[in-house]
């Protein structure tokens, strides 16, 4: 493979690519969560991002909560956590294609490009798989006694229940959704790059 592709790029490329993701799509996650947890208060998305932006300021889009909220950690939590993820999928999806190619090859076959991407979704695995299980636990908790006070108690308490096999619990089941998926997301985006590449010239992708 060349040095063009180099995992260290795609690690850097990947965890920029994190960023912009947040940056972008944190603003709906807000609006959603408003209108999940405060039915009434809005009309709509476009309500929602009106009162919100005319009540908080434009940044009051980068917050889950009211502005009010002193300890609502807003952006920076998706940012901690879906820029590594990121980071450690593009990384792997490059180390991927290192691993299968050949000796002195310089373009991967489909299915060679399918097995990097399925590579990739087991590294990310790996990565996703505690956070999802903390997730998860917190999503469930309902009333007004809770096991778990946040994140980071959830992993706290997890640890101290049953070590890292406690953490990683459901592990299986995330490799078997995510390896394939990263397989066929990592293809596809392969195949179209290339599509495009033979129908408008090399300076797509």
């Amino acid at each position: 493979m060349s040095e063009e592709e180099s995992p260290l790029k795609y690690l850097l490329a990947g965890g920029f690519g994190g960023i912009c993701t947040v940056i972008t799509g944190h603003p709906l996650d807000t609006v959603k969560v408003r209108l999940q947890t405060m039915p009434g208060e809005y009309l709509g998305t476009l309500d929602a991002v009106k009162k919100i932006v005319i009540r908080e300021g434009p940044m009051g889009l980068y917050k889950v909560k009211g502005a009010a909220n002193s300890l609502d950690p807003g952006v920076t939590a998706p940012l901690v956590a879906i820029t590594p993820i990121f980071a450690v999928s593009f990384f792997g999806f490059g180390l991927g294609k290192r691993l299968v190619a050949r000796p002195g090859q310089q373009k991967l076959t489909d299915s060679q490009q399918f097995l990097a991407g399925a590579f990739s979704g087991m590294c990310t695995s790996f990565v996703m798989a505690p956070g999802e299980r903390i997730k998860c636990l917190l999503q469930m908790q309902t009333g007004n006694e809770k096991k778990y006070s946040g994140f980071l108690d959830c992993g706290v308490k997890l640890w101290k229940e049953g070590g890292i096999r406690n953490i990683y619990v459901g592990t299986c089941a995330t490799l078997l959704r995510d390896v394939p998926a990263a397989g066929m997301y990592f293809y596809t985006y392969e195949v179209l790059t290339r599509t495009l590449q033979s129908m408008y010239g090399s300076e797509v992708g």
